[in-house]
């Protein structure tokens, strides 16, 4: 039985070595080092748009002594807030002048009728703990103005909805290296134009999509190119790297904001850098199974040499050599996101990850945003829960390695479930605070364990002709219903603090359900065509570990590997 490509190109890879220093230089330079840079300017937009603790200015304290808790207490009424606890009002004040109001007893305030609460007349004092100034706090999108935040949040996940729909094909059409190296200079545009466009919010939120516009190509081009130029054994290794250089960045970004403490300055500390992307070009390579694939053997050929010399290996990539070991390759007919619907186990597959990758990518986004809007120090809550991803992708790929993809995420799915249960009776008490962070920390861990193993499914399930699609196609549904996520924080910050976790709750019971049913992808060959796709999965038990199902011709060394290419004659 002749190999498949997926073997022959495997073969030309142990011949120029598949884990040698070119990959480790590679993953550490674009799968860490400048992912760190990436999922900064990629998030940065949560944090500028952080909303102070605040409430109505009315002013007169000047002339009194009293401090601002006093003024508070003389000035504003108290109502509900989201914990059904008596506060200060945030959007109201007094109908009367602060004259009258100074001559009112404590009495007689506290008995002032709603009818005489208005919303606020003379625009709004923050509170500067923490932040001298964020968007928010600059232009006043506080109150009657609220939905200004989340409208943006919910703006850039159509930002990146439109850009993926475009760069990710893109990625499959004229290749990840030119896709990566047009993203960079996207993102640092659309970050540059909200710093001049934040007093006109439209501007300002057209300048947040476009800044989203490509953010993704610049995690998955470097992580697909890895992917196809290691070993297989490699790749949940890889795409922890990828994780652990995702949540380096955003450990740092608060501290950085904590240290300005404004905005601006924030915003181009933690985009700028991304520059640093495109000063690599010796190992910033296309992608050569790529190359192969498209049937660009010239192209293929320099790129594999490229490895191979910083590899050390001694060998001479031709163009010939390429094309003989390929000979009965065809450039197959690809028809971009419709090919997903070629046959009918690959439409299932395809739903079933599409199902997964919503769930998370929404309960991440709401998260993320909630992080700062916690109780307490907003940069501490933001760094314990990031810094969780850290045991949590380790936690991902030992478990992933062991029980498979397919179960990690069941398992993963369903502990969250379980932690979303007692903060629903805890989250309303300002005493129980602490173990709701804790609990919030756990769900934080188990979903970076479904992240990490969703992302790696994915880039394993599909075919290399359509990997890019593929991760395209995840991205925008799951951005679509992403577009949902920041109301669901909405609805706890005005509303009442519980709805969040009770939506979060059901999501995480259907994500266990639903990745019951998706393929195991631990030890199985990657698929190199749309053929191999329709397969992938067939005859997989629905209990039991996962067994590898790599040929023999896989775990051959290297030395047996340029072995039997010189006797084919294609080695030197």
């Amino acid at each position: 039985m002749g190999e498949s490509e997926a073997e022959i190109f495997d073969r030309i890879m142990e011949l120029v070595g598949n884990d040698g220093k070119f990959q480790n230089r590679f993953n550490f330079l674009f799968n860490f080092f400048v992912c760190l840079f990436v999922s900064m300017s990629y998030m940065n937009i949560v944090m500028v748009l952080n909303e102070p603790d605040h409430w109505c200015h009315v002013p007169g304290r000047e002339l009194t002594n009293y401090s601002i808790e006093e003024w508070r207490e003389r000035v504003l009424p108290t109502e509900l807030d989201n914990k059904k606890k008596m506060s200060f009002s945030r959007c109201k004040m007094y109908n009367l002048t602060t004259t009258e109001i100074l001559e009112l007893d404590t009495h007689e305030r506290l008995n002032i009728s709603d009818e005489h609460h208005i919303s606020c007349t003379n625009g709004f004092d923050y509170n500067k703990t923490w932040y001298e100034e964020t968007v928010v706090s600059k232009e006043d999108w506080v109150c009657d103005d609220a939905l200004y935040v989340t409208n943006t949040f919910s703006f850039n996940r159509l930002g990146e909805v439109v850009g993926t729909l475009i760069f990710g094909q893109l990625g499959d059409t004229i290749g990840r290296r030119p896709v990566f190296i047009c993203g960079v200079f996207i993102t640092i545009f659309g970050r540059v134009a909200c710093l001049i466009t934040s007093g006109t919010y439209w501007l300002f939120a057209l300048s947040s999509i476009s800044g989203m516009l490509t953010a993704l190509m610049l995690f998955q081009s470097p992580l697909v190119i890895a992917m196809e130029i290691c070993k297989g054994e490699k790749r949940a290794k890889i795409s922890m790297i990828q994780c652990y250089g995702w949540t380096s960045g955003m450990v740092l970004m608060p501290l950085i904001f904590w240290a300005v403490r404004d905005w601006t300055p924030f915003l181009m500390f933690t985009t700028f850098p991304l520059l640093f992307g495109i000063f690599f070009p010796k190992y910033l390579i296309e992608s050569p199974r790529w190359l192969g694939n498209k049937g660009k053997y010239d192209r293929c050929a320099k790129e594999l040499q490229k490895i191979a010399d910083i590899n050390g290996t001694n060998i001479k990539v031709t163009e010939v050599m390429i094309k003989e070991m390929l000979k009965d390759h065809k450039v197959e007919k690809v028809y971009g996101m419709a090919s997903f619907l070629t046959s009918k186990r690959l439409a299932l597959n395809t739903s079933i990850m599409a199902l997964c990758w919503i769930i998370v990518t929404m309960v991440y986004y709401a998260l993320v945003i909630n992080a700062s809007r916690m109780d307490g120090n907003p940069f501490l809550n933001f760094i314990w829960q990031s810094a969780i991803e850290l045991p949590g992708v380790f936690a991902g790929k030992y478990m992933g390695d062991k029980i498979g993809r397919r179960f990690t995420q069941v398992l993963a799915f369903f502990c969250a479930f379980i932690a979303c249960i007692p903060i629903l009776f805890l989250v309303q008490h300002p005493e129980y605070s602490t173990v709701v962070s804790l609990l919030a920390i756990i769900i934080r861990f188990m979903v970076s364990i479904i992240f990490f193993a969703v992302h790696l499914q994915a880039m394993e399930i599909y075919p290399t002709c359509l990997r890019q699609t593929g991760f395209a196609i995840m991205t925008i549904v799951a951005n679509l219903m992403g577009l949902l996520g920041p109301y669901i924080i909405y609805l706890g910050t005005e509303f009442d603090v519980r709805y969040p976790y009770v939506i979060l709750a059901a999501l995480f019971a259907l994500g266990t359900f639903g990745a019951l049913f998706l393929p195991e992808t631990l030890g199985q060959l990657l698929p190199e065509t749309i053929a191999d796709a329709h397969e992938f999965g067939k005859g997989q038990p629905f209990w039991g570990l996962p067994k590898p199902n790599i040929p023999s011709k896989r775990a051959k060394s290297e030395k047996d590997a340029k072995e039997k290419l010189n006797q084919e004659k294609f080695a030197p």
